[in-house]
């Protein structure tokens, strides 16, 4: 359901039981979670600190959360998702005046509020420098386009069978990690929904397949390698 696992989220709100219980809640669903009990504590973690999102408490001692939304607004443009326990469509408009992305009222179902987080973060432009890097990985001569699923020797296309092309998918999506063969089997038979299922003494003969077209020695394998007591795993440059 997370659109942005690690994305980092500032919590601020002067109830330290419900600070507490959102910070558990959010960190259980990917997210990375720091809170703050006040607008001051939040501005000074502001100072050192980068963040996704802002989920703001508009209730609080001191500065309220309309007011710090202001200011933040004008400095930066993190997003802000404000919390109140007024729900009148005079106070959601005076929350949106103020600059925050969306409004939820207290008392809200977590469900909702991991909706709407994520809701946010899918409208946000991506970063520039993270726009312009191709969604590519390189073993040496080859290149595999994770985004279409196609591979390259140079400027020709690799054939690769609907197995090889899975097990190409798996291994992209966590490089470095090592699947068993028991893991590989299960992921290739969901991936082959409906087709003839992959048995575990035929990862070895797909594994063997794909290695001649990745390796320059498929007898010393560099980027398909084998983990002793662990199974198989890519290891892209």
């Amino acid at each position: 359901m997370t659109r942005d696992i690690g994305a980092h989220l500032l919590i601020v709100d002067d109830d330290e039981r419900i600070r507490g219980l959102l910070q558990k809640f959010l960190m259980r669903h990917g997210f990375m979670a720091t809170v703050a009990r006040d607008a001051g504590q939040a501005r000074r973690l502001l100072k050192g600190l980068a963040f996704d999102l802002i989920v703001l408490d508009v209730m609080m001692p001191g500065e309220d959360g309309l007011s710090l939304t202001r200011d933040l607004r004008a400095k930066n443009g993190t997003p802000i998702l404000l919390l109140t326990a007024k729900g009148e469509a005079g106070d959601r408009i005076s929350g949106l005046e103020a600059g925050a992305d969306d409004y939820l009222a207290k008392p809200f179902e977590p469900k909702e509020l991991l909706l709407r987080i994520n809701a946010i973060l899918r409208r946000m432009p991506k970063p520039a420098d993270e726009a312009e890097v191709p969604q590519v990985l390189h073993l040496g001569p080859i290149r595999y386009d994770l985004d279409r699923s196609e591979m390259w020797h140079g400027s020709e296309p690799v054939r690769l069978t609907a197995t090889e092309a899975a097990l190409m998918r798996i291994f992209t999506a966590e490089p470095n990690r090592a699947f068993s063969r028991t893991e590989l089997v299960s992921l290739l038979n969901r991936d082959k929904a409906g087709a003839e299922q992959v048995q575990e003494r035929a990862v070895d003969v797909q594994i063997t397949r794909l290695r001649r077209k990745i390796e320059t020695n498929p007898k010393q394998p560099r980027y398909l390698q084998t983990v002793r007591g662990a199974g198989y795993m890519l290891a892209p440059d």
